[in-house]
């Protein structure tokens, strides 16, 4: 290896080769998942970052184009023409077509957009380019690409569109469409002009139901309302009247359509459509109305599944197929479609491609193979054989339907953006990349090809290749280093894996050596691995630095081999840049445990750290062998050298100033990468330009655009050993690049030297690590599980060692967290092998200890038992027993930080509660100048309210003032009219008329309400000062009316409070009456001893309303919460009473009193009556006993007792009178108030009435504003858009005007050439006039004929389903070019007629090639001139459409004039009628119908009913006649039809005597006087007869229980005796077995037939007497009946009598 002194010798010579060193790029791989398309028919083309990657589907070939100026925009591909175009993201951005497969720049489009192209499309045939830009223009744009020539464009500002097509069968129609709606576009064609006009097409709702569209802005005439006025649209009720008035819907009225996901043109140009609902859409290309089409399964279609569907393999797991069952049975949603002219290939969310079959609304639909992604795109290839697959991972798959092929995998997926990459070594082979999601690749170095592929299935952070073995460390973002074998490249391997900590690695650095690998992990650990598999990749150790690690930088020493490592700082404290440098010693892989701590930290001494603070913040850093250091700086785009200079103690804090500082054309931050050399430093940013720069000078060597800021630039760089290859992936563009140096001359020459005497060092090195390498067993799960089976093993024994030590649940603790995790970082490793060191080593200590405190527990228990035992007084608290002090403070300062803590969230919380409280205080109570509150009867459920009312503001009164001062003026105003006009009428009326005015003025009076429409003038409101109800026209009128009508409310609410409070003070009386009685009766009471209850009446809350403000101590339910200082005055003031009551029991003049009168000083007249006399001593001896004094004492007391007892029933009946008074008293008193609260009850039920009646004047006059206001706002909207129509109309006619003299001017023209054309035909003759007249007619002939058409070759074995179509203005060149070439063919000599001079013929050709040439362009003018008709007739048809429109707004503008005058002319005016003043048939409805209503005068009814009830008092008397005279008649006929009833009833009596049946009984009822008596001697006799039966029956059930018993006994008897014949039974039954087999045994057959024939006549026989006796049986019937018939006939008979 070089020195720096050897490096700095000829600086000048390597500076001069340098700037000639060129960069090319060697490869590019990567995948963007996006506009995949055949170029051709073998190759496919897409953008990729910057490139343009073309691939051969065969060979698989790669050729790239380059973007100049980064990455690359919006792109398109036609395969037909085999061009491309795409466009650069950019400032006016220009988009380039190329061709392929020369790559030549074809064209260069430079359109008016500003920042970006979001799409580009390619017409099927023909040289058209449509493009649609991004913000601020969204405007789509029609380009003829190969003359660069713009035919048309049209901005539509704010619309997005994803995706954009031309119609293949017509380039004329385009179909734009985003994620809510589709858009088809037709170009129209005027002669050179081209106009892009936009159809919608209407899309179903959501479940596919069609949406039903109406016109929201114009009215509908058959919609009316007479009484709430005209029905308008409702954005004149929501007030628009601009632009957003002809499309505004309400929310809840807009139904959301379905949103378009992917589209495609058919050969009939009908689209089909699929969306995110799943729904399948066909959609009409003219008609522009979207179907639904429907699923039809076929007969065969299990058959045909079976057959056609092909999948890849997969893992054979149960979860996996359910969910792929699962994914097969939903509804796809549909991405991606490709119409062939079998049918259509259609794939999307389920990764199925489905091939459907569609006959009218109904499809077939057939799985063709399964690709196990979400597909995002399907493309055929130009000649329809080859399908593209496009998946949303990247993959890329090509599949032959005509062939049937297996599907291929073009274009393997990568699950995510190339993380980093870096050369496998020795570098010039092998390079390896790894992707965020943790995909490892391997590819060949020379050419990009893909070798193989390992997914560690975790996100990666960091990859490099270790330089002394093929190795390959992964850093994940959980903490784990991947070691993965790349000895064999087709198959890499992980073969170990160490989980470091718990922090994700950001950073992995070799040594140039290879035996170290530094690992920079999150929050400043570093960690130091041994980089050699024979090592088994060792961690050595680690350290922590003081902020987050962004950058690692090692030099490796060749002469001390030693390795010394940077670390780039950028702590946040100092906002500047901080190098800390520490070595790495041969000694810490040697002796390893020297050099760490027993936490596994590098000891200071080792690695002899410095550190270094440099003057500006820097994002990346390098360093070289001299202590050169190149960092760039983080905020400016500045490259800075900085010198290290040797540092005595490593925490010095100067800082180091940079020595050099050159600006960087790149945007910060970047960062920094030297050659493996040093001789070259490589910049990179997120611009993505990689600059190269000479390391000493820093003058820039090479540069190249590989990447853009669009992909966030560069991700990572990587330089190869030997300095010829540089490896580059971007961040978010998916991109791998290769760049190769292209000229280098020396400078190559020493890197390639270079790189041998690094290999000289390494080969050996090298080749043993790849043997161990290769030996070394895969990495799993089951390696990993058995490294920790071991450990567990290792600790166990190392607790069997000691078994004299006591295992505790500490250490059973501690076991637990070493073993518990299934995976335990290194980190934690050492922290749990340290702390089992630590408890072996203090084993015997902690047991002293343990012992100590176990006697030491125990001695507190015995003093907590003897403590219990104590009394109360001594014993001390639980607390006192606690021996940790510190922790028991601790402790008590939590609970008391606890407590602080709720207390203040409590006091927060009742704050807040109380400033909410005030606001509500504020709002609803300190707002009211009367208080709302109630007054509720004492007995009834009536409870009556007052209105709680405002103080009206200073603007209403004023408003009210200035209203009132000019109704004054109108009224005095009016009132001088009427005496001006009326001055001439001033005659004395007559008597009779004075009368007449009186009569009218007394009428008016009474009807003054009716038309007023309330009663507010009883209850408190002036109505005078109202304006007429059918004077309120104008507005201003209105508005005074209402607020008139406010103070006529507010009038009658106070009028009725000021009655409310006279209540509400007169119960205040009658409650204190009350309770004065009250007291009266509560003593009657008690003197009574009743136990009965006081009625006390109170007020409530609802009559108090204050009290609901106020918190008594009463409803507060939990104890108070005392302050120390509040519970300690408590106590001196309970102290202080209770004294002072002791000392009143102490008293000597209170026990005095107590023991002489009983404790009072006056005696009561009740009092005395509860006296009770004492009975004399004597009483209890016996009577007998007694002396006469006794006897005379005894009499004396019994007087004395009777006296008494006659007293207190007096004094009782008296108290009893009294307490009745009293009660009645009380109950008359709240009787009558409660008759008051009725009263005011029915006041307040009135007063609501009227209230409600101005309330509804007021709500029927804002109505009338309100609609007066909306019918303003829709003639506004109205007229402006009359004015944009009209603006249209203007732009239309003058687009006809133009349209039609253009078509003028080319008709004249045309008709010009169609003139010159006939006239060459007249002149034919004259020109070969000098011919004879033979020739003539022959040439004639020849110059009438044509060459035949050109037809059309299709080719039917073709898969496309669009035909072989060419654009308009090719075939128009082809078919000219084709009849030019046969009327050459013509114009051969050997055609010439013969006996023709040749210049005759040569002339001949001539003329007819002018006629051919003059009929071609007639044919072209005609068809250009057909073209511009059909434009004009469509610019006709349109402005005859503004017109109709326009017409359309001034019918309803006219007509909504009329309805607004009619509105304001017809009021709405509200009647006060009484019940049977309306006579009008209602039906059910609550409102009637006043259509066809007349109000009339009171006197008009009174008179017609005064003159209906006279007639009918006429009708009712001759009715009453009429009545009279019929009533006779009526009576006569009731009479006779008497007479004919009583006939009747007399004939049907004696026909029922004459047929009545004359029994026993009724002759013996006949014939015997006394027949009740003989029927109750019969009675008797019977009952006797019965009693006798009863006694028979008794006596025979006596019989039968004795036969009863007989007979049980008889059973018994025979069941004995049918035992042993069953014992018998069963001998007999083996005897007759016995006697059957030997019957069978004999020839006993005619014997058993001779048996049989007698038992068969016997059966015979019996059955002829069975017969003969139901014979005879019948024959008795039938005698006994005639019998009976005869001897009927003795029976007397009654014969019908005949009147």
């Amino acid at each position: 290896m070089e020195s720096g002194e050897e490096n700095g010798e000829d600086n000048g010579r390597r500076c001069c080769l340098a700037r000639e060193a060129e960069l090319e790029m060697r490869w590019i791989q990567g995948f963007t998942n996006r506009n995949v398309g055949f170029v051709n028919n073998k190759t496919i083309c897409y953008p990729c970052g910057n490139y343009i990657l073309f691939v051969d589907i065969e060979t698989k070939k790669t050729t790239v184009l380059k973007c100049k100026n980064g990455h690359v925009g919006a792109f398109a591909v036609n395969g037909n023409s085999q061009v491309v175009a795409f466009s650069d993201q950019k400032l006016n951005p220009v988009i380039y077509i190329y061709t392929f497969p020369g790559l030549v720049k074809q064209s260069e489009i430079q359109g008016e957009a500003q920042l970006d192209y979001s799409l580009l499309a390619f017409s099927y045939m023909g040289p058209y380019l449509a493009t649609y830009s991004s913000v601020p223009e969204f405007a789509l744009s029609i380009w003829d690409w190969q003359e660069n020539i713009l035919l048309c464009s049209k901005s539509q500002p704010g619309v997005k569109v994803t995706s954009m097509s031309f119609n293949p069968m017509n380039w004329h129609q385009l179909c734009l469409s985003n994620e809510n709606s589709l858009t088809v576009w037709n170009i129209e064609r005027n002669d050179q002009e081209h106009h892009l006009m936009s159809k919608p097409v209407r899309l179903p709702a959501e479940d596919g139901s069609p949406m039903c569209e109406q016109d929201v802005f114009f009215s509908h005439p058959g919609i009316q309302d007479l009484y709430y006025g005209p029905v308008l649209p409702i954005s004149a009720i929501a007030g628009l009247a601009r632009d957003e008035a002809e499309t505004f819907r309400p929310k809840d009225d807009i139904q959301p359509s379905v949103h378009p996901t992917v589209h495609c043109w058919t050969a009939t140009s009908d689209l089909y459509m699929g969306c995110e609902e799943g729904h399948f859409l066909a959609i009409n290309a003219e008609t522009l109305k979207a179907s639904l089409l429907y699923y039809k399964p076929a007969q065969d279609a299990t058959e045909q599944r079976r057959t056609k569907f092909r999948s890849f393999p997969r893992l054979c797991d149960d979860s996996l197929k359910k969910e792929e069952d699962k994914r097969r049975t939903q509804k796809p949603v549909l991405l991606a479609m490709a119409y062939h002219k079998d049918g259509l290939y259609a794939a999307g969310s389920d990764g199925i491609v489905h091939f459907y079959q569609i006959k009218g609304t109904h499809y077939q639909m057939d799985d063709s193979f399964d690709v196990s992604e979400p597909i995002t795109s399907l493309v055929f290839s130009p000649d329809y054989n080859t399908l593209l697959v496009e998946t949303d991972k990247g993959s890329v798959y090509v599949y032959q339907p005509s062939q049937n092929e297996e599907v291929i995998k073009l274009l393997d997926a990568c699950n995510d953006h190339f993380l980093s990459a870096d050369f496998l070594t020795p570098g010039n082979k092998y390079c390896v990349s790894v992707a965020i999601s943790g995909e490892v690749h391997v590819w060949l170095l020379e050419d990009g090809t893909f070798i193989s592929k390992l997914c560690l299935n975790t996100q990666a952070t960091a990859m490099v290749c270790c330089p002394s073995s093929y190795s390959v460390a992964v850093g994940t973002k959980v903490g784990h280093v991947y070691f993965i074998d790349v000895t064999k490249a087709e198959t890499p391997r992980v073969v170990h894996r160490v989980l470091l900590s718990d922090l994700p690695v950001h950073h992995l650095q070799y040594d140039q050596s290879g035996q170290y690998l530094i690992t920079g992990a999150a929050e400043g650990h570093i960690f130091i691995l041994d980089a050699r598999p024979s090592k088994l990749f060792q961690v050595l150790g680690y350290l922590v630095l003081s902020s987050e690690v962004l950058g690692l930088s090692a030099i490796y020493d060749v002469e001390s081999e030693l390795v010394e490592v940077m670390a780039l700082l950028c702590p946040p404290d100092i906002k500047r840049a901080r190098l800390e440098i520490f070595c790495l010693p041969t000694a810490i892989t040697i002796d390893n445990d020297e050099c760490i701590d027993e936490r596994g930290m590098l000891k200071n001494s080792v690695i002899q750290k410095h550190q270094y603070d440099l003057d500006y913040p820097l994002s990346s850093a390098v360093r070289q062998k001299d202590d050169t250091v190149y960092g760039y700086c983080n905020h400016a785009p500045f490259i800075c050298k900085y010198h290290l200079a040797k540092k005595k103690t490593w925490k010095d804090v100067s800082v180091t100033l940079s020595e050099k500082k050159i600006p960087s054309n790149q945007f910060a931050p970047g960062f920094l990468h030297l050659s493996p050399n040093s001789q070259l430093l490589a910049s990179v940013a997120k611009d993505g330009v990689l600059f190269i720069h000479d390391a000493i000078t820093l003058e820039t060597v090479a540069q190249e655009h590989c990447h853009s800021y669009q992909g966030q630039g560069i991700g990572s760089l990587s330089f190869s050993l030997d300095g010829q290859f540089i490896l580059v992936n971007g961040v978010d563009d998916g991109t791998l690049v290769c760049l190769k140096w292209k000229t280098g001359g020396d400078e190559m020459k020493e890197a390639t030297d270079y790189w041998r005497r690094i290999l000289a060092v390494l080969n050996n090195s090298i080749y043993n690590e790849n043997n161990v390498l290769k030996s070394m067993a895969e990495w799993n799960i089951a390696t990993e599980s058995l490294l920790e089976s071991s450990l567990e093993k290792e600790s166990q024994e190392v607790l069997q060692k000691k078994p004299s030590v006591e295992v505790t649940d500490e250490d059973s603790y501690h076991n637990l967290n070493i073993f518990s995790t299934d995976e335990m970082t290194w980190l934690n490793q050492k922290v749990q092998k340290a702390i089992k060191e630590e408890i072996k080593k203090f084993a015997d200590k902690r047991k002293e200890l343990k012992k100590g405190i176990k006697k030491l527990r125990k001695t507190i228990q015995e003093m907590m038992y003897e403590n219990e035992q104590v009394p109360d007084i001594e014993r001390l608290d639980q607390q006192e027993f606690n021996l940790d002090i510190e922790e028991q403070e601790r402790l008590q300062a939590e609970s008391e930080q606890e407590v602080a803590r709720v207390r203040k969230e409590i006091e927060m919380e009742n704050l807040a509660k109380c400033y909410l409280r005030d606001i509500i205080k504020k709002e609803c109570w300190d707002s009211m100048s009367i208080k709302g509150h109630a007054i509720k009867c004492f007995h009834a459920a009536y409870k009556v309210t007052n209105y709680p009312m405002k103080e009206r503001s200073k603007e209403e009164l004023e408003a009210l003032e200035r209203v009132l001062q000019l109704k004054k003026i109108e009224s005095a105003d009016l009132k001088i009219r009427k005496e001006i006009v009326e001055i001439q009428a001033q005659a004395i009326p007559s008597k009779e008329e004075g009368e007449k005015v009186e009569e009218e003025a007394v009428t008016d009076e009474s009807t003054s309400n009716s038309l007023i429409g309330s009663l507010s003038a009883q209850f408190g409101g002036d109505t005078s000062i109202l304006y007429h109800q059918m004077d309120l026209h104008t507005r201003e009128e209105k508005i005074n009316q209402i607020i008139l009508l406010q103070d006529i409310i507010y009038k009658v609410k106070t009028a009725f409070n000021k009655e409310f409070d006279t209540v509400a003070r007169q119960k205040e009386q009658e409650i204190a009456r009350v309770k004065e009685r009250n007291l009266r009766i509560q003593e009657i009471v008690e003197q009574l001893e009743l136990q009965e209850e006081v009625w006390e009446p109170a007020l409530t809350d609802d009559e108090i309303p204050e009290r609901a403000l106020t918190v008594e101590d009463s409803e507060i339910k939990v104890e108070k919460y005392l302050t120390p200082q509040q519970r300690a005055k408590a106590e001196m003031m309970a102290k202080i009473e209770m004294e002072r009551r002791l000392a009143a029991l102490n008293s000597a003049r209170q026990r005095a009193l107590y023991d002489m009168m009983g404790g009072v000083l006056e005696i009561k007249k009740e009092d005395i009556l509860k006296i009770e006399i004492p009975p004399p001593p004597f009483v209890s001896k016996p009577d007998t006993l007694w002396n006469e004094e006794e006897k005379k004492v005894f009499k004396e007391y019994e007087k004395k007792v009777k006296e008494l007892n006659e007293e207190r029933e007096k004094y009782r009946k008296t108290l009893e009178t009294e307490l009745k008074k009293l009660q009645t008293s009380i109950q008359e008193t709240t009787q009558t108030f409660d008759d008051t609260v009725s009263k005011l009850f029915e006041r307040k039920v009135k007063s609501e009435m009227v209230i409600y009646q101005e309330e509804l004047k007021i709500n029927n006059l804002l109505y009338s504003l309100l609609l007066d206001e909306e019918l303003s706002t829709r003639e506004a909207g109205l007229n402006h858009v009359l004015d944009k129509k009209r603006k249209e109309k203007l732009s239309t006619a003058g687009a006809v005007q133009i349209a039609r003299a253009q078509v003028d001017a080319y008709r004249e023209t045309y008709d010009n050439l169609a003139a010159e054309d006939k006239i060459l035909e007249r002149g034919f003759k004259k020109e070969f006039s000098d011919i004879s007249a033979h020739h003539i007619d022959h040439l004639f002939k020849l110059y009438k004929r044509r060459p035949r058409a050109q037809k059309i070759k299709m080719h039917l074995d073709t898969a496309n389903p669009y035909g072989d179509r060419p654009g308009s203005a090719r075939a128009y060149k082809e078919a000219l070019a084709h009849l030019m070439k046969a009327i050459d063919e013509m114009d051969d000599p050997e055609n010439m007629p013969e006996g023709l001079d040749l210049p005759v013929w040569e002339r001949f050709c001539l003329a007819r090639r002018t006629k051919v040439e003059s009929e071609q362009l007639v044919k072209r003018k005609a068809l250009t001139l057909a073209e511009m008709q059909a434009f004009l007739q469509k610019r006709m048809d349109d402005d005859e459409k503004i017109r109709m429109d326009i017409e359309k707004i001034l019918n309803e503008l006219n007509t909504l004039r009329e309805e607004k005058m009619r509105f304001q002319l017809d009021l709405t005016i509200q009647f006060l009628l009484k019940q049977g003043q309306v006579e009008l048939e209602s039906a059910a409805e609550l409102i009637p119908d006043y259509t066809d209503a007349i109000l009339l005068h009171k006197s008009v009814i009174e008179e017609l009913n005064c003159t209906i009830w006279a007639q009918g008092e006429k009708k009712i008397a001759s009715m009453v006649e009429s009545k009279d005279f019929s009533k006779g008649i009526f009576q006569l006929e009731w009479e006779h039809k008497k007479m004919k009833m009583l006939m009747e009833d007399l004939n049907q009596r004696a026909r029922d005597i004459q047929n009545l049946h004359v029994s026993r009984d009724r002759q013996l009822f006949l014939r015997i006087l006394n027949y009740d008596s003989r029927i109750t001697h019969q009675v008797s006799v019977m009952e006797q007869t019965l009693g006798v039966m009863d006694k028979l029956h008794k006596k025979k059930v006596k019989n039968r229980q004795k036969v009863f018993k007989d007979l049980e006994k008889r059973i018994s008897l025979k069941e004995q005796a049918n035992y042993k014949l069953s014992q018998e039974l069963q001998e007999m039954l083996v005897s007759v077995s016995e006697r059957r087999h030997i019957f069978e045994a004999a020839d006993t057959q005619l014997v058993s037939e001779k048996a049989a024939k007698e038992h068969y006549q016997d059966i015979v026989q019996r059955r002829q007497l069975v017969d003969l006796a139901k014979e005879q049986a019948q024959e008795i019937s039938v005698l006994q009946a005639e019998v009976e018939r005869l001897r009927m006939r003795t029976f007397p008979a009654l014969f019908e009598m005949e009147y």
